[in-house]
């Protein structure tokens, strides 16, 4: 499914992505922009996020957030945005005739926005809420205080969300200068997915995204990478549990080893009989939850374990999280084990791939970011091909004390009682 696509550069450089899906009844739009928060300054860090959400706010045609969702909703559309590191998406999927609406709403959204004071003043107060949420949510917040410790002084170290004292300070003003920098059509992808005609998309995307004049984009701030050891962050919280994301800098997306890792990510804790929920949870009790992935960005990456543990027991639960890393870097996993992890990756990727809007997001981020879309058919071939020694080889080349961070929210105050474990 989904193995045919076009991929069309307007004149003024925007990418267009055609993935026509006739069995389906329903249509996505994607509009992506290499626009989030590893491209603000530190004057401007949360105006990509802050900026998603006035999106809906009106704009010059519809000019109030009700206008907006209520069309939305007339139609039985499902709609939202996301904001990352580096991109931010809007999406609508719809019943196949309302194509023609749901380009002409993003278009009108990105570029058309008003940008009312009285709205921004209102969405100003939600943002700081968002953050405070985010803060008093230490499953959630230990990651973002991880990649502090990660990217310590890179702007990819930053929280997408911004920072308070910033939100309370951006202006209109700062909303149009960052869509002038950023939201310029060979900075953006525009992809489709599900039931349609390929020259009426066509159409369509030029009519609507074609007139705007492209020009030059500024590009991001490497990541820094001169760790001489491991580093951590504790952070004191009155809490039931203890929250702690430990892992390794890891690979960036374009990597030739990106296969390999997903794999060894897979086999470390993707899933139920995963090796960290086997031995953390299932056989020692030790956390409620506990996962790992590997998560990629342009430059840089990192392998990372996350759990929610016994607060007493912390200290055992780290040591035996950190036992799995190092034993997938000292020994190749057996063929069932091996098998398992890639048949399990295939097979959520077949199931994810049955829905426009996946493929949508995945073909324009492939776009986006690298210039090259992967189908389907690729993918699984090259999880087909991954060995046991890609796998340990990758695993020996991440797991070191150079590469190790650790960040934990609990009522700890004694950091050394960690650094004592932290070590591989």
């Amino acid at each position: 499914m989904a193995t045919e696509f076009e991929k069309i550069t307007l004149d003024n450089g925007l990418r267009l992505v055609l993935a026509p899906l006739p069995a389906f009844k329903s249509v996505t739009a994607l509009v992506l922009a290499a626009a989030g928060s590893r491209y603000e300054t530190e004057e401007t860090n949360g105006v990509s996020h802050f900026l998603e959400h006035m999106f809906f706010k009106g704009t010059h045609k519809r000019p109030t957030a009700s206008d907006i969702s209520h069309i939305l909703d007339e139609i039985g559309a499902d709609y939202n945005a996301f904001t990352g590191k580096e991109s931010t998406a809007y999406h609508i999927k719809a019943a196949s005739q309302h194509l023609p609406f749901l380009l002409d709403l993003l278009s009108d959204m990105v570029w058309n926005s008003r940008f009312e004071e009285a709205e921004i003043e209102k969405e100003r107060g939600v943002i700081i809420e968002e953050i405070n949420l985010y803060e008093d949510t230490p499953m959630r917040r230990v990651s973002e205080i991880y990649e502090q410790v990660l990217w310590r002084g890179s702007p990819l170290g930053w929280d997408i969300g911004g920072r308070r004292e910033v939100i309370r300070k951006i202006t209109k003003r700062d909303f149009e200068d960052y869509i002038e920098a950023r939201y310029v059509p060979n900075n953006m992808v525009v992809a489709i997915g599900g039931d349609f005609e390929r020259s009426e998309a066509r159409s369509l995307v030029e009519k609507y995204f074609g007139h705007k004049k492209p020009h030059e984009v500024a590009g991001y701030a490497p990541a820094f990478d001169n760790q001489k050891g491991a580093n951590l962050k504790v952070t004191y919280k009155k809490t039931d549990q203890a929250h702690l994301v430990v892992g390794f800098r890891g690979l960036k997306l374009a990597d030739p080893d990106r296969y390999n890792v997903a794999v060894l990510a897979t086999i470390l804790g993707g899933g139920m009989s995963s090796r960290l929920f086997v031995n953390v949870r299932e056989k020692r009790g030790l956390a409620y939850y506990v996962r790992a992935d590997h998560e990629s960005y342009l430059d840089t990456g990192t392998l990372v374990a996350a759990a929610g543990v016994d607060l007493k027991r912390i200290d055992d639960a780290l040591a035996v999280i950190l036992e799995q890393f190092v034993d997938l870097a000292n020994k190749k996993v057996a063929p069932a084990e091996l098998k398992k992890a890639k048949e399990g990756i295939k097979g959520r990727l077949v199931l994810s791939w049955e829905d426009s809007r996946t493929i949508a997001f995945g073909y324009g981020a492939d776009e986006l970011y690298e210039g090259k879309i992967r189908t389907q058919a690729e993918l699984m071939r090259a999880i087909d091909v991954v060995s046991a020694e890609d796998v340990l080889r990758v695993a020996q080349f991440m797991v070191a004390n150079n590469k190790l961070n650790l960040a934990v929210i609990g009522p700890f105050k004694d950091q050394e009682r960690f650094s004592k474990i932290l070590k591989v």
